[in-house]
């Protein structure tokens, strides 16, 4: 049998993406997603906000993740984020004890999120931060971004990535200190005050 032109995989150009959601909030979220910290650690900080769609109205089934590194700077890499039951293969969720400073959060109905972690301590040149990516009903691709935290205004001011945004757009990667060892930080993915998003080549 002849194959024709239509048949060979050549020909055919690629299908553009599909929406990344809300699909994944049947499988991709897991119980203890937001408790990157481990039970009981002294010295954890909370992370919280919200995710805003271009209209300014909250989303209810958006997803987060979040990474960071260490107290010490150090990314870490240890396993103990998602667990699985050798006799059930259902997931264990985290087992408290090891850092591993990545978590999975789903928004609430209010378009809400939350996370128990450590700060992050700085990485080369770079100030502080935790690297964010963020799933939400009608991106064709997740977005990236990052979450400086307050309180060392020269690291801040000499990050090198911080250096080279539109200073008027600077402070959408800066949580907000809300005291307490609590801080804010609002995703805005189109509109006013819209949160810079990076892109890795």
């Amino acid at each position: 049998m002849t194959k024709t032109d239509t048949d060979r995989s050549e020909g055919v150009l690629p299908t553009p993406s599909h929406t990344v959601g809300p699909f994944y909030g049947y499988a991709l979220p897991f119980t203890g997603g937001n408790d990157i910290a481990p039970v009981g650690h002294p010295d954890t900080i909370t992370l919280r906000g919200h995710v805003y769609d271009g209209a300014g109205d909250p989303l209810p089934d958006a997803l987060v993740e979040l990474w960071g590194a260490d107290p010490d700077g150090r990314v870490p890499r240890v396993d103990g984020s998602i667990r699985r039951d050798a006799s059930t293969g259902g997931h264990l969720g985290r087992n408290g004890v090891e850092f591993t400073g990545w978590g999975r959060i789903q928004t609430d109905a209010a378009g809400h999120w939350y996370a128990r972690t450590l700060r992050p301590g700085a990485r080369g040149q770079s100030a502080p931060y935790l690297s964010v990516c963020v799933f939400a009903r009608g991106l064709l691709v997740h977005l990236f971004t990052r979450i400086y935290l307050p309180g060392d205004d020269a690291a801040l001011g000499a990050d090198p990535l911080l250096t080279r945004i539109d200073p008027a757009r600077r402070g959408t990667l800066i949580a907000a200190d809300e005291g307490r060892g609590t801080y804010r930080f609002d995703i805005r993915l189109q509109g006013e005050a819209e949160t810079v998003f990076l892109e890795y080549r």
